[in-house]
């Protein structure tokens, strides 16, 4: 009730110091949070109220309101996309690393390298520190290259943060999984099965005999002697076309019969 009434009576120059009090209150009160803490409206009332106010817009309190209540939303990397767009904490790097971050967790590796690279190229601050996270990112992604290329070792010498998002290639070979390398043809419906082995050269048959003779006429529109195409000439309708009776169709009755 104390921030409650600080907040409604509230006449200073740096209105986020109150909302940046209240949550650091709500989130050490109700540590484990809950519908008691309700800190996910407190922040959405917090970034609403200070919604606009363009001075807050590179202040380091106002980027970590907006990314607590990004750890509340559905789906943060929108909110980090709306915060990019608006110029809100671009020339910070807790932006870049948290934004970063989230895209490693889904396996976006090369994306979270691009903004990794976005903020670098913004030299956003601390400078030093960004750079820390960024190498840090690319010896965690160097591990997992080392170790899918140690899995699958007939697989291409891919650059790094190509590996750890593979592209769906069509019409390739199927691979077996396992010690025994078997390879499946990629045709195996009917007639069209081929039998692989590297002893001996694969022979598709077949399946279909054409005979010399066609059994339908081609035209051909240089021929005079042809036949000529006949010309349609439009009709009126004697009558509406008459619906169909639907099956769920029900007539009316009284609505207070079973």
């Amino acid at each position: 009730r104390e921030f409650e009434a600080e907040i409604r009576f509230y006449s200073g120059d740096d209105p986020l110091d109150v909302w940046e009090r209240y949550i650091k209150w709500t989130e050490q009160t109700f540590p484990g949070g809950g519908k008691d803490g309700n800190l996910a409206a407190v922040l959405e009332r917090a970034v609403r109220a200070l919604h606009g106010q363009q001075r807050y817009y590179k202040d380091p309190r106002y980027l970590n309101l907006w990314l607590k209540f990004g750890d509340c939303c559905n789906e943060p990397l929108d909110l980090y996309s709306y915060l990019r767009s608006q110029e809100i904490g671009t020339t910070l790097a807790l932006l870049y690393i948290t934004w970063a971050e989230a895209l490693e967790a889904r396996g976006s590796f090369r994306k979270a390298d691009l903004i990794f690279q976005e903020g670098l190229q913004r030299k956003a601050e601390p400078l030093d520190k960004l750079q820390a996270h960024h190498k840090q990112f690319q010896a965690r992604v160097s591990r997992q290259t080392l170790l899918a290329l140690e899995e699958s070792p007939d697989g291409d010498n891919m650059g790094l943060l190509e590996v750890a998002e593979p592209q769906r290639s069509s019409l390739a070979d199927l691979k077996g999984r396992g010690k025994k390398k078997v390879r499946a043809p990629i045709s195996r419906v009917g007639d069209a099965v081929k039998a692989m082995n590297s002893n001996r050269s694969c022979q598709p048959q077949a399946s279909l005999q054409f005979s010399n003779t066609p059994s339908f006429a081609v035209f051909d529109e240089n021929s005079v002697s042809g036949p000529e195409i006949p010309t349609l000439t439009a009709q009126s309708w004697p009558a509406p076309p008459v619906p169909r009776a639907k099956e769920n169709e029900l007539s009316a009755g009284p609505w207070n019969s079973g």
